[in-house]
């Protein structure tokens, strides 16, 4: 026998012994950073994620998803955003969009302090900001019922985004000295008394989430007394490179935007600050005409 094949069980034996340790080492370290994320304190950011543009995301809130264990994004969050996402972060879509919802409301509070009360750092990004439209009050709620630190960090809402990649001012010194966002829920049939306030009102009105019932809201400011002639625009697809503007008054805007091949989502806006456009150049928002121009000079 010679001393090789004598010598092979033992090299053999010791082989195995360090592959076992080592493993249980591997096993040790992954055991390891679960239990210290199970002792953790968990907590959440709830993140305006802007409008459209994935660009328009902050500097706050780009530095804050790189600390994420868990992302929770909405519909509204542009897929080309994902792009900024921290590699090691699990992303979960909870989008809502129309009455289809990929997860509940409640459920969607209940997943979010699930993951914080696991130890996680838990991203809930929303589109805009999560204080318009947002649900917010409903998870910070749940939040501070169950003692988990939490943090808003604002986002660039659709009527502010909108209306600067379209040109038209919110505001005014000769026509418009205040903002009013408006939810386009028609569901209330009690909200009558509502719509005549909202139609008194002289300043610019935002309608969100109203792309669908342009007629009806056309219809109820005219009803209570907003002049048939007042200006309406409708921007779809805000912020991004497909974006359409149709402007008109509220008799005509109905049968204008049939011209139109609207997607959604889109933003309404009521009032004289739409004479008040001005044309912009579209190109110089692109990150690439960005560079250009900085090579030129």
């Amino acid at each position: 026998m010679s001393s090789s094949s004598l010598f092979s069980p033992f090299y053999s034996f010791t082989r195995f012994v360090k592959m076992s340790l080592g493993n249980l080492n591997n096993s040790g370290a992954e055991y390891n950073a679960l239990s210290n994320k199970s002792n953790r304190q968990g907590q959440v950011y709830l993140i305006g994620g802007g409008c459209g543009d994935p660009e328009l995301l902050t500097m706050k809130a780009h530095r804050i998803l790189q600390s994420a264990d868990v992302i929770m994004v909405d519909w509204l969050v542009n897929p080309d955003m994902y792009q900024y996402f921290p590699k090691q972060a699990k992303v979960e879509f909870v989008g809502k969009k129309c009455g289809k919802h990929s997860m509940h409301q409640d459920e969607i509070c209940q997943t979010m302090l699930a993951h914080a009360q696991a130890g996680n750092t838990v991203i809930r990004l929303k589109g805009g900001d999560p204080s318009i439209f947002g649900r917010l009050a409903e998870e910070t709620e749940i939040l501070t019922k169950h003692q988990i630190p939490f943090a808003i960090i604002p986002g660039i809402t659709a009527a502010s985004g909108c209306a600067a990649y379209s040109g038209i001012p919110l505001t005014h010194r000769d026509c418009a000295q205040s903002v009013r966002f408006v939810t386009a829920s028609l569901k209330d049939t009690e909200a009558e008394a509502n719509w005549r306030n909202i139609a008194n009102e002289k300043d610019t009105l935002v309608f969100y989430m109203g792309l669908n019932k342009v007629s009806q809201i056309s219809q109820r400011l005219i009803k209570y007394g907003m002049k048939e002639t007042m200006p309406i625009a409708i921007i779809d697809q805000g912020t991004l490179k497909d974006q359409q503007v149709c402007c008109s008054d509220l008799t005509n805007i109905a049968n204008e935007m049939k011209f139109y091949d609207f997607k959604g989502p889109a933003l309404i806006i009521v009032g004289e600050v739409v004479n008040k456009r001005q044309a912009i150049a579209t190109p110089m928002l692109s990150a690439k005409q960005s560079v250009e121009l900085h090579t030129q000079s």
